[in-house]
């Protein structure tokens, strides 16, 4: 029994070489920095506070990122380096009767820039290249994604004022395609998605979209979520020439769209893993319906209206070792109608991106 006792107590020693060191609430972080952020090296002696957060992360590591390993697994890397290219583009497209329509798209904006990960957490910074061209248009984005096994979330905000071009104006030109550069328009729209993956042990989002694992074989999965929105257009034609501004469709020159939609998405996602298992091709489309209100400054006034609005993301990831490579498209879309046009609206985005784990 003593025997047994000693024994016992010389392996605890042996599996916890932090209980012969002297008391440090400080030497974790140096022991982290050294074996380069393995945050589960059993030789890190974690006080209590972050030994507890990491014991959180496990928990919630296993409850929501846990795969079917014959189809996906981790890429045992915590550090991502990744250099990225964004342009993106918008549309609005007013449908009246007899096929007159208004229609116009934004130029292609562009940014370029990098990031370094950790884990879930990035830091890095976008240059404006259109100002290299001398097209400095007022515009801003705000993009937040947060993806793990078992659901996505994706936060985004993009605002801008000008830089659109005509190319349909009613009757104008008889109607045939123009080109007319338009800046007194001005567009905010706000996105809010959530959705969960039915098939999440066999399905990653993760390595079509962020790199974190690998899907090892074909996989693909039923979604549904939900989708909060919000979106302010304002377009001023008063100062279009006169012969223009007689082909105008509407019955106001000066027209606000500024409404709120809350709405179920539901769709399918799917990644195809190619021999040998280095590309990977994505598709996700979903669709949502729901409850519009339209707010009191908008043109129309007070209304209560059918929501309807797409979602299409498409990915192509190439993998070598470390080493990456992604071309990412996106785009979302969403109706607005009334007894006089039917207003379509869309945001598209090219991601661009190379990077390596380590």
């Amino acid at each position: 029994m003593v025997l047994s006792m000693i024994m016992g107590v010389e392996s605890h020693a042996q599996c916890n070489p932090c209980d012969t060191m002297p008391k440090s609430s400080t030497r974790w972080i140096r022991q982290l920095i050294d074996n380069g952020f393995r945050i589960h090296d059993t030789t890190v002696c974690y006080p209590a506070f972050p030994r507890f957060a990491l014991n959180v992360y496990n928990w919630g590591d296993k409850t929501f990122n846990s795969y079917d390993t014959n189809y996906v697994v981790g890429t045992g890397k915590n550090w991502k380096l990744q250099g990225k290219g964004y342009g993106w583009i918008e549309t609005q497209t007013m449908l009246f009767p007899k096929n007159s329509l208004i229609n116009m798209h934004s130029n292609l904006f562009s940014d370029a820039g990098g990031y370094l990960s950790f884990m879930a957490v990035s830091i890095g910074y976008m240059w404006n290249m259109d100002k290299l061209f001398d097209r400095d248009t007022k515009r801003h984005t705000f993009n937040f994604d947060f993806t793990c096994s078992r659901f996505f979330i994706n936060y985004s905000k993009v605002s801008s004022e000008g830089g659109m071009i005509l190319t349909r104006f009613g009757d104008f030109n008889d109607g045939k395609n123009i080109h007319y550069d338009f800046d007194d328009v001005n567009i905010t729209t706000t996105n809010l998605d959530a959705y969960y993956f039915f098939n999440h042990y066999k399905y990653s989002h993760a390595a079509a979209y962020t790199f974190s694992k690998y899907q090892l074989r074909t996989a693909g999965t039923a979604i549904a979520g939900i989708n909060l929105g919000e979106q302010n257009i304002h377009m001023n034609f008063e100062n279009l020439p006169p012969d223009m501004l007689q082909a105008l469709p509407l019955d106001n020159p000066s027209y606000t769209f500024h409404y709120r939609d809350i709405a179920v998405l539901g769709g399918y996602a799917r990644n195809w893993v190619l021999k040998p298992r280095r590309w990977l091709l994505n598709m996700t489309v979903m669709g949502a319906l729901g409850y519009k209100r339209t707010y009191e400054d908008a043109t129309d006034g007070v209304r209560n209206m059918l929501a309807n609005s797409y979602r299409l993301s498409l990915s192509c990831v190439y993998n070598h070792g470390a080493l990456f490579a992604s071309a990412q498209v996106r785009s979302h879309g969403s109706l607005y109608y009334n007894s006089s046009f039917t207003h379509f609206s869309t945001f598209s985005s090219l991601n661009l991106i190379v990077g390596m784990r380590f």
